[in-house]
């Protein structure tokens, strides 16, 4: 297993040189690349095609995600999948909004290249456009049995699933995958001030305000994760 400690640029999704990039398309450090191989395998094995629907995400790719959301040109969800009326909100009711669906630039786990959104392309009707949304993971969805079969088989492959439910922070992402060994050592490694000095180099939306607020975001959007299973 690997124990190389991430740099401050590639824990905040500055740098993507601790990657690697495979033929399906997907970036993730070197470990974690052969662990999702080896779930997509015991998946196929049961008749489920898993394609990763996202893996490793800039801090630029996020900040735009950021922005979008900040000035209304992206939907922003409520915990019912509702959409919200952004430019109706303001302050920190503005950024628990946002936050319940996407990280803080600097503070996403996709900047790690451990992390996968996943969805079961075999269970795809013709014609279906993915919402990536927890209806379509809960039961009747399209995706119920690729969650149920997630809740049974991730681990075997060292995956879990960091916010299975909704525990005070991030809204429950059932299609979120993590790879355990990698994303334990990145979270204990990325720290309050890295992340603030990584919204100095690069301001984003709301950025007064997020950096007064930074302590309980990064407690509550970062640290707060559903434990994998002991």
């Amino acid at each position: 297993m690997s124990t190389e400690l991430l740099t401050s640029w590639q824990l905040t999704g500055q740098d993507d040189s601790h990657l690697q990039k495979l033929a399906s398309g997907e970036l993730l450090q070197a470990e974690a690349a052969n662990a999702w191989l080896q779930l997509r395998q015991l998946a196929r094995r049961d008749g489920i095609e898993l394609v990763a629907v996202s893996s490793y995400r800039s801090f630029e790719r996020q900040a735009q995600i950021w922005q979008q959301k900040c000035n209304g040109s992206r939907p922003v969800l409520n915990q019912q999948q509702q959409a919200l009326d952004i430019q109706q909100l303001s302050g920190w009711d503005k950024l628990e909004a946002i936050l319940l669906y996407s990280a803080l630039p600097g503070t996403s786990r996709h900047h790690w290249g451990t992390e996968l959104d996943v969805m079961d392309q075999a269970a795809l009707p013709a014609g279906y456009q993915l919402q990536l949304v927890p209806s379509e993971y809960q039961p009747g969805g399209v995706f119920a049995h690729l969650a149920a079969w997630l809740d049974r088989h991730a681990a075997e492959a060292g995956f879990f699933l960091p916010y299975r439910k909704y525990c005070g922070g991030v809204a429950a992402e059932p299609w979120h995958l993590s790879y355990q060994p990698l994303a334990h050592a990145c979270l204990k490694q990325l720290s309050l001030d890295t992340v603030r000095q990584a919204l100095l180099r690069q301001p984003i939306a709301e950025q007064s305000l997020v950096l007064t607020k930074l302590p309980e975001i990064f407690q509550r959007y970062v640290q707060t994760i559903c434990e994998p299973a002991a």
